[in-house]
Formats: structure tokens, C-alpha cells, sequence
């Protein structure tokens, strides 16, 4: 057996404490806590939801190439007239050409969005209200009748793909059935039956010589599990939760299911994961579902890429989707940082991790007192600690200002002042690294609005004004002297989690007349566009990124109601994800976010919600990939 030093090239070095920069694989000697040890990475300890692009059409119990990966899934039929088809392509759903004929409780195959198969379902007007037996293929354009299945039926299982199908169970007119057929794709041909009769089951699997199918329209097979090996069906270990309607994907040996109707009618969005021999329940889906359509490979355990997708589904027809990334993927994580000087919540946060500016923001009082409740000061953080240094002209919190600027150059603006006479600002002010400078007003008084950008060019968007205006969409942009009025956000709200840059920005969350809401938007430097929401509703969380691509929104408050939250949502540039929680929940963090997505930091804010407890001094420092120091043990 090799030794240390022949592996990694040195002996096990001694350390008072822990090196600063450990190589991966290395071990040392903690000198002073007389052990071994070694770091290793941060990694998911379950899979997670993550929200995908949104179909076109809403719809239920449809087709689907249930062996294709997420990035590359068809679904077809389950809507209204039942012959909509759509691809996606990992980020958007684009319409295509059209089943035959329209049908839903149909079932698919296929291993991609350009070669597929759909068979079976429930016909509609005008081939008439009947089980089909129609079997169409999908050549990545078109749909082409080719020949029936032998016993026409719904609501089956399925597995495979557009050359090597199989499909199993199901109902006929007058019947629940076993039959099992196996597709070489040309034709059907009928092969050993399923040991239980039984509908509103899935089935999984990539291709038609091994396949799984799980849970049943009935009690008590509601949690029955079958294994196909190519010949025979073998009864295998059951569900944890009984359930029909499910949805399912992944491959004979790792796969998932999701969603469902338990057996007294409640949809559920449990989800459990099979290794081959046994299932174990993980997370749920964010979204309860039944009669969603499945697609994917396995479980996705150590791969940081989606390996499933639950698309539309009930219990009213949806056209969203959800994608689920396994565990084992590495993960940021959030460690403690140097404390402000004074504590305070919802001040403006710039520049990076180890250079970062933190200006105003407010100090709690139960009735507010009658000075010095709204902040003017500025402090400096090197990456340990802060210092104080030249105030600002106005104190203010709630403000907008640059998010990817500097220590040295930096903007805040707009915001809340502790004056009942003019409660919103209009006031700017720049700041050159040591002190602050009044510039030209902004149109719109308004505080809790967002702001991302630089100190000569920036935009401020939404916020909220008593009076007049309520809740607002209004965006102003910065060109370094003047503001200016330029196209609107599409929902008016405030207190959102901003990141990014004035040509590449991205707001999340908020607060709208209705509510707190979960809509994201990306600003190109001249417009916005709706795109795939987060997985919470929340408000005055925090934002970091230094693009549309890459961002981070962290804490906030909940309506759940005005439950202060730690959670963090990663963003991809087309989903969010969530990520390690903050050590401690926090909301009035709205614009007090800084840094990248790889190297945040999360400053101030409130811990409580409402009242008069005081404002955090607290910092904490996001750093992605991450690793943990561990103790070597026998």
C-alpha cells in the first residue's frame, strides 16, 4: 500500500492550530488539539426542487420521453384539445407540431425532444369520449402513425424509449389491467403480465428490458413496487407512502417518485428515491402535484446538473415545472465575519467581500426616537473587521445605490427619512472613498426600493410612497450626474433581493398590494422580463451577484406569517435553487447584500420581527465552494 508522502509528496506537517490554505487531500497535526485532521467539501446532504421554465399550456396526465434528461424532455397531449406539444431545452418550453390525435392519461417514451414515442390515453372529441390504442411517433418535427397497441388503454405505466418501449398495467373501458407490452419500434408485442392489475400507477425505466412500476389506484397496493428484468415482473420492496397518480423518473436501479394522491384524496408532494432494492423518502417537491408528467435519468446523487423534472400536473391543470438536482453536490456555506460598529438594519451594502462599504440604514425604537433613528454612518470592512469613517450628509435607510462598486467609489440614494413632513428622499450622494458628496436629486421620493450598479451608472427601481403612489414600478437610471426616468419593472413591489449590473440586473421577491410574492425579473439595460420564480415568497431579504447569471438572495421575512427567515436561494441564470441557510434568520437586509455569488456577505439587519428589539451588528461571510475542517478518526 502506497504511503503519505508517496501520495501527496511530503510527510504529515505539525500546525499549532490549522493551516490557512490546506491542499485538498491533505492531512495535518493540530499541535494543540493533539489530533489528525483533514478538510473536506460542503455537500448537499439530500437533493432539492429547484423551479423550472413554465410550458406553455396548462396541463395533466400527459406524454412524456420519461427517459430524456431535463434538458432535452418533450411532453405532448393532457391539455385542452389534447394534442399540444412542447419542448424544452433546460431554460424554455417552445410549441410544436401537434399529436394526431388529441387524448389524455396517454403515456410516453423517448430518450431526447427529437425522437419519442406516445401510445394509449383517453381519447377526446372527434375520435370520441374512449380508451385509444393509438400509438404515434415523434421524429423531431413531425407526428406519425404507426401501429396500435394491442390492448387499447390508459393510464398505464411506462418506460423506454422511441425504439425500446414498454408499457404496462393500466384500464381499459371495462377493466383495470396487467398486460404488459414491449415496443422494438415497429411493433407491440405482448409479454408476461404485471403480478397485480392495477391504473393510476407510474412506471420508469430507460428502456423496455428493465422497468419499475409503483403504487396503484387501490388500496392496498398503493405502495407496491414491481421490477422488470425483461421477462418477468418481481415484487419488490414497497413505497413508504401509498399513493396513486404519482409521477415518477430515473432508471431500474436509481430513480425517484414524486407527487400523488394518497388513498383519502389528498395531493401531496412527497417524493422518495429507489436505489435498486429499497425506497427512502426525501424532499418533497415545492409544490404539491398529481398527474404531473416525469423525465429523467436517476437520482442524480454527486452531479450538479438536474437529473428530473415534474412537469404540469393537477390539482388544477399547471403549467409549471420543478427540477431536482440529487445530493452530493458541493455547496456554499455561510461562516461568521467581523461585527459592524453599530448595528443597524437595512443600510446600503457595496464593493466585495474583503473591501466592502456599508452606509446608513436605521436604529429600532418603540416609538422611534426623535433623532438619530435613521442612520448617516459609513464604515469599511477589510475582510475581519469594520471601521468608522466619514459620514453620510443625510442619514436614510431603505435606500438604492451601487452594488458592484467600491470602497472607493460608491453611490447611495432615495430612501427613508425620519422626517413626517417627507418621509421619502429623493437625494443622492457619491462617495470617493473618503467622503460623501451631494449630487443631483432622483424623480420619485420612495423607500425600500432596489438599486444595482456603479456609482456612474446605476439604476433604482419600485419602493413604496405612502401617498400618492402606493407600490411602485417606476425605474430611474444614473449616468454618473442625472437621473432619468426608463421603462418600468412588470409588478410593482418593494423590499426585493437585488444583484448584478446596470446592463445585467436581477431583482427577486418583494412586496406587492397583494402580498409578499416569488417573481423574478432580469433587467437588460433597457427592459425587463419575467422570469421562473423563486421557491419562497418573501421581503427585505438580501441580494449579492455580479451578474443576472450567478446571484444570491438570503433571509428576508416569510408570510407565514412574518416568520423571519435563513433561507438562501441560489441563482443559475434560469433557476433558483435553495442553498445552506444564514447561521442566524434575518430580514431588513434589502440592498445591505454584497459581493459575488461565490463570495457574499450578508450585513446588519433584524433578527426579530417587529417591535422594539435592536438592530444585528452581525456579518456573515458566503463562500462557494466551501469546506469543512474534520477530525481523522480510526
Amino acid at each position: 500500500m502506497a504511503e503519505y508522502k508517496e501520495i501527496h509528496g511530503t510527510k504529515i506537517r505539525n500546525y499549532t492550530t490549522n493551516p490557512d490554505n490546506p491542499i485538498t487531500g491533505e492531512v495535518w497535526y493540530n499541535a494543540t488539539d493533539n489530533v489528525l485532521k483533514f478538510e473536506q467539501p460542503n455537500t448537499t446532504s439530500a437533493g432539492s426542487w429547484a423551479t423550472g421554465g413554465n410550458l406553455n399550456s396548462n396541463r395533466t396526465d400527459m406524454a412524456t420521453s420519461v427517459a430524456s434528461s431535463p434538458t432535452s424532455a418533450l411532453v405532448a397531449g393532457g391539455g385542452s384539445p389534447g394534442r399540444e406539444t412542447e419542448k424544452y431545452n433546460g431554460t424554455s418550453w417552445t410549441e410544436v407540431n401537434d399529436l394526431n390525435t388529441g387524448r389524455f392519461s396517454l403515456r410516453g417514451a423517448g430518450d431526447s425532444n427529437t425522437a419519442a414515442l406516445a401510445f394509449g390515453g383517453y381519447g377526446l372529441p372527434p375520435t370520441g369520449n374512449t380508451v385509444t390504442g393509438a400509438t404515434e411517433l415523434w421524429g423531431g418535427t413531425n407526428w406519425t402513425e404507426v401501429n396500435d397497441l394491442n390492448t387499447a388503454r390508459q393510464a398505464g405505466g411506462n418506460s423506454g424509449t422511441s425504439t425500446s418501449a414498454l408499457f404496462f398495467g393500466g384500464a381499459t373501458d371495462t377493466a383495470t389491467v396487467g398486460n404488459t407490452e414491449s415496443w422494438n419500434g415497429t411493433n407491440w408485442t405482448e409479454v408476461n403480465d404485471i403480478n397485480t392489475a392495477r391504473n393510476g400507477a407510474r412506471g420508469l425505466g430507460l428502456t423496455n428490458t428493465a422497468a419499475l412500476m409503483n403504487g396503484s389506484g387501490a388500496i392496498p397496493t398503493g405502495g407496491l413496487t414491481e421490477q422488470w428484468n425483461g421477462t418477468n415482473w418481481t415484487e419488490v420492496a414497497d413505497l413508504n407512502l401509498q399513493r396513486r397518480n404519482q409521477s415518477g423518473a430515473g432508471s431500474y436501479t436509481s430513480a425517484l417518485v414524486f407527487g400523488g394522491e394518497t388513498p383519502s384524496a389528498v395531493d401531496v408532494g412527497n417524493t422518495e428515491l429507489w436505489n435498486g432494492s429499497s425506497w427512502t423518502e426525501t424532499t418533497d417537491l415545492n409544490t404539491v402535484s398529481r398527474n404531473a408528467g416525469g423525465t429523467g435519468t436517476s437520482s442524480g446523487t454527486g452531479t450538479s446538473s438536474p437529473s428530473a423534472m415534474s412537469i404540469g400536473g393537477n390539482p388544477t391543470p399547471t403549467s409549471g415545472t420543478e427540477e431536482w438536482t440529487g445530493a452530493g453536490v458541493p455547496i456554499g456555506a455561510w461562516a461568521t465575519g467581523g461585527n459592524l460598529n453599530t448595528g443597524r438594519g437595512s443600510g446600503q451594502g457595496d464593493g466585495i467581500q474583503t473591501a466592502a462599504l456599508f452606509a446608513g440604514g436605521g436604529i429600532a425604537g418603540n416609538p422611534p426616537p426623535p433623532a438619530g433613528h435613521e442612520q448617516d454612518l459609513t464604515e469599511l470592512y477589510n475582510g475581519s473587521n469594520w471601521t468608522e469613517v466619514n459620514d453620510m450628509n443625510t442619514g436614510r435607510g431603505r435606500m438604492a445605490g451601487s452594488t458592484v462598486g467600491s470602497q472607493t467609489a460608491s453611490l447611495v440614494a432615495f430612501g427613508n427619512l425620519y422626517n413626517p413632513s417627507e418621509p421619502q428622499s429623493v437625494l443622492s450622494e457619491t462617495w470617493n472613498g473618503t467622503n460623501w458628496t451631494e449630487t443631483n436629486d432622483g424623480n420619485t421620493g420612495r423607500s425600500s426600493l432596489g438599486g444595482i450598479g456603479t456609482n456612474t451608472e446605476a439604476i433604482a427601481f419600485g419602493g413604496y410612497r405612502p401617498s400618492p403612489a402606493g407600490f411602485l414600478d417606476d425605474t430611474e437610471h444614473w449616468n454618473g450626474t442625472n437621473w432619468t426616468e426608463v421603462n418600468d419593472m412588470n409588478t410593482a413591489r418593494s423590499a426585493m433581493g437585488t444583484a448584478g449590473t446596470y446592463t445585467a440586473g436581477i431583482i427577486a421577491g418583494g412586496e406587492t398590494p397583494g402580498g409578499d410574492v416569488k417573481n423574478t425579473e432580469l433587467w437588460n439595460g433597457t427592459n425587463w422580463t419575467e422570469v421562473n420564480d423563486l421557491n419562497l415568497q418573501k421581503r427585505e431579504m438580501g441580494g449579492a451577484g455580479a451578474t443576472n447569471t450567478a446571484a444570491l438572495v438570503f433571509g428576508g421575512v416569510d408570510p407565514n406569517p412574518n416568520n423571519v427567515t435563513a433561507k438562501t436561494e441560489e441563482w443559475n441564470g434560469t433557476n433558483w435553487a435553495e442553498t445552506s441557510d444564514l447561521s442566524t434568520a434575518r430580514y431588513q437586509l434589502n440592498n445591505s447584500g454584497l459581493g459575488t455569488s461565490t463570495a457574499a456577505a450578508a450585513v446588519a439587519g433584524k433578527a426579530s420581527y417587529g417591535g422594539p428589539t435592536a438592530q444585528s451588528s452581525a456579518t456573515e461571510e458566503w463562500n462557494n465552494p466551501s469546506n469543512t475542517v474534520k477530525t481523522l478518526t480510526d
